[in-house]
């Protein structure tokens, strides 16, 4: 028997509503046609941004969106999508597919969407290829309230009062395609740079460092002691690809063998993020500098027959089972881990939503969003099965005294009776459950039948790859 024990009492640290993050990088259709069409457009739009996809987002309470990269970040100058659209220039988008960027959405466009939203705005700043003075007008643009020339710029294309913006990125993978720089060179670059992201009035900063790669711990030991005392956190990228990065395997078309070793891969986040920690925790003992897994996902070979400059590709009950064993890790290290950033939001790499024209598709991958919701700025509490398991599982409770539990059975092909015992006062509880073969693209939460509850145990009996979310009153 799986039994997990809960101790409701035992609170740990705080689930930052960030750590459900997305990202949005000018990549693929996840811009131009995912999120925004344009006020002209037939599909339903609010000042050019789809209604579908908006509404979608905000069921899920998207907290924070990442752009406009990625990749793309760091070739890309802010004053080129501002003004009149018919006068901003264009550019080819040299990383991704090499189509035409027009610059249509730009930062108004951005902060409009983040309006809609009702999340926060993480801008990620060019460091590669753009100037520190480049870097500095773009923050004063957006958060100065006085007279400047980048405030009165901001108010002639018609906003007349600053934004709120925290989230900052100094850079974007600055060791690969951000500039091939060594981790000394980027260290004393994000310096500089980090001197001239200033803190305007009330606004305050929150100075994002570009980390490593995965598994590049020398990558993070070098920043952290060189630059540590001038960020407030450092990012981790890691994706899960089942084959080889030349070779990386279909989204759709899959054995089971390939699915054991997809799961295996993002287990490895654990791994991962303990090891970056530890780095981090010997130049920042006080634990001042956070961890931030800005760009996670599965990644597969692009769908036939598409752009494999576009990065589009289906998902799967493959994806769901990542997505939640990945957010039960993060939760896990909810001390830690203050924002996570799934790649990416539409249209691209393990996208929560597919659209198609006026089609709008929610991915197996959004479901678990919304089944982990709940967590979002909740506390979590004490919850470990008393034997080794592959269930995997987070508990939390909200500001009310709520108790929320999810679970997950990553087995392909075997049902799990669980037990859950809860230390703590519960009168009544709702289950919901997302489930289906492997390969399952359409899938929806339903209620889950045949639970058992009484005196503070719970029984039931987990499908194989499920996820089942447990709400105690």
């Amino acid at each position: 028997m799986n039994r997990l024990n809960i101790n409701a009492r035992e609170k740990k640290a705080v689930i930052n509503k960030n750590i459900y993050g997305h990202f949005a990088e000018h990549l693929g259709r996840c811009i131009y046609n995912g999120i925004f069409v344009g006020e002209d457009s037939d599909i339903p739009n609010v000042k050019g941004m789809r209604k579908d996809v908006v509404e979608a987002l905000k069921h899920i309470k998207i907290p924070v969106l990442r752009w406009p990269g990625g990749c793309f970040a760091d070739e890309y100058h802010w004053k080129d999508g501002i003004g009149p659209k018919s006068g901003r220039k264009k550019m080819v988008n040299t990383h991704w597919g090499g189509v035409v960027e027009d610059n249509s959405f730009g930062t108004h466009e951005f902060m409009e969407l983040c309006r809609q939203l009702d999340c926060e705005p993480y801008i990620n700043g060019n460091l590669g290829s753009g100037t520190v003075q480049e870097m500095s007008e773009w923050v004063e643009y957006l958060t100065f309230s006085g007279i400047s020339p980048m405030a009165e710029e901001r108010a002639k294309n018609g906003q007349k009062d600053p934004w709120k913006v925290k989230y900052w990125g100094v850079g974007n993978e600055n060791w690969g395609c951000g500039g091939n720089m060594r981790p000394e060179f980027y260290a004393d670059q994000y310096r500089r740079y980090a001197t001239y992201v200033r803190n305007y009035g009330e606004n305050k900063i929150y100075k994002i460092a570009c980390g490593s790669s995965g598994l590049d711990y020398d990558w993070t030991d070098i920043v952290m002691k060189i630059a540590g005392k001038h960020m407030d956190a450092i990012t981790v990228h890691y994706y899960t690809v089942p084959g080889e990065w030349s070779n990386k395997g279909s989204a759709t078309d899959f054995t089971v063998e390939e699915y054991n070793t997809t799961i295996k891969k993002a287990l490895k986040m654990d791994e991962l993020i303990s090891k970056h920690l530890q780095i981090m925790n010997f130049y920042d003992p006080e634990h001042r500098v956070e961890l931030i897994v800005d760009e996670w996902g599965t990644w597969y070979d692009v769908e036939p027959g598409t752009n494999p400059g576009f990065l589009y590709q289906k998902n799967t009950m493959r994806d769901a089972m990542v997505a939640a064993l990945s957010f039960n890790i993060f939760n896990s290290y909810s001390d830690r881990v203050t924002m996570a950033n799934i790649a990416q939001t539409v249209n691209v790499l393990q996208a929560v939503i597919l659209t198609e024209g006026d089609k709008m598709q929610l991915t197996p991958t959004y479901h678990v969003f919304d089944l982990y919701k709940n967590h979002q700025d909740a506390t979590r509490v004490y919850s470990a099965f008393e034997e080794e398991t592959e269930l995997s599982a987070s508990a939390s409770v909200n500001d009310a005294g709520d108790l929320y539990v999810t679970i997950v059975n990553p087995s392909a092909e075997k049902a799990m009776p669980v037990e859950v015992y809860v230390n703590g006062k519960v009168s009544n509880i709702n289950a919901r459950i997302l489930t289906g073969d492997i390969k399952e693209e359409n899938v929806k939460i339903s209620a889950l039948d045949g639970v058992e509850f009484n005196n503070g145990l719970i029984k039931l009996t987990m499908p194989a790859c499920s996820i089942v979310a447990i709400d105690c009153k």
